[in-house]
């Protein structure tokens, strides 16, 4: 494992299928009556988010505690960061605290990144979201879903997802969840095509490794695993689509859509969840939806990431395994 996770695409195969494997292992503390270990006793993790979130916090921060780490929340809103201060005075106040890791969000692209490189700080630092970048461990959480699901929970240890193939579906043009997936499950050997209108597929998705397409319904039938992506809304500052009834007939995922699909195939949404837009009710609430699934996953996933980042090089699990030097 490297020293930080900024991207997704930074993952060779071996890295990324060791996350899937020490997550596997985490996913039996939750099992435990006490899901609790020491690995990160005395180790201090902060919290940085510059930008809203719920699901991905709370995941970080129970992962976190169930690692034994001491946890800092830092918001940007009521602190300094809205009275003007920049990201390196917040990054050289956290290095004087002494912190080990730092998770952050930023809605720029490229500030974990720059935080990681810059010398402001001597901490690990995790990617959770900036901007239309990356969100790498969202990428990790959904590829460890499809392979529980599609490989089998036992079967899937030590394997990647070679062969299968996995559609996600929407705002592509806004979406790190789409970019960071596009290039986790590449490495691990599945098969992407991307499906939106023409106006929310982004300049330069050619040479991105998967296919593009237009057609929600000619994907269906061979699709191992279908994911939908939310409209961000918050993000567009122009009219991509004439009208949310058009948006969800040509590219909503309904139950008429969802039987068009092998019987093995999964429905994932890496939330949160506009129903009646991009899925309808019948097919959110379906057992080929993994939406909870996902959540669940995404703490044994972080978990996982923060134990070999910061808890020593031996992974969690007892299968031999080849790394690339």
């Amino acid at each position: 494992m490297q020293r930080h996770l900024i991207s997704a695409a930074d993952l060779t195969r071996d890295d990324a299928v060791l996350i899937l494997d020490t997550a596997e292992e985490m996913a039996r503390v939750a099992d435990r009556p006490i899901k609790k270990l020491p690995t990160l006793r005395g180790r201090t993790v902060v919290n940085l988010f510059f930008e809203d979130s719920t699901r991905t916090r709370i995941s970080f921060e129970a992962a976190e505690k169930r690692l034994s780490a001491d946890v800092i929340n830092f918001t940007a809103k009521g602190s300094s960061v809205s009275k003007g201060e920049s990201l390196k005075d917040t990054a050289q106040t956290l290095e004087a605290m002494g912190v080990d890791a730092v998770v952050i969000r930023h809605g720029a692209s490229g500030a974990p990144y720059r935080l990681a490189t810059s010398g402001w700080i001597d901490a690990a630092v995790i990617n959770a979201g900036d901007g239309t970048h990356q969100h790498p461990t969202q990428a990790l959480l959904d590829a460890f879903t499809m392979r529980r699901r599609l490989v089998g929970r036992d079967a899937g240890i030590g394997q990647d997802l070679s062969g299968k193939r996995i559609t996600i579906v929407g705002d592509v043009l806004h979406s790190r969840v789409a970019r960071s997936n596009v290039d986790l499950l590449h490495t691990l050997g599945a098969e992407v095509t991307l499906v939106a209108p023409p106006t929310l597929v982004p300049v330069g998705v050619e040479n991105w490794p998967c296919e593009i397409s237009y057609d929600l319904d000619s994907t269906l039938s061979k699709s191992d695993a279908v994911m939908m992506l939310r409209v961000q809304r918050e993000r567009m500052n122009a009219a991509f689509f004439p009208t949310e009834r058009e948006y969800s007939r040509r590219y909503g995922l309904d139950g008429d859509r969802m039987a068009k699909m092998p019987e093995h195939a999964i429905v994932m949404h890496p939330g949160p969840m506009v129903r009646g837009m991009e899925i309808t009710a019948e097919v959110a609430d379906s057992e080929r939806c993994t939406v909870v699934e996902q959540v669940a996953n995404g703490v044994s996933i972080r978990m996982a990431v923060l134990y070999l980042l910061l808890g020593g090089n031996e992974p969690a699990v007892t299968h031999t395994r080849t790394e690339e030097k």
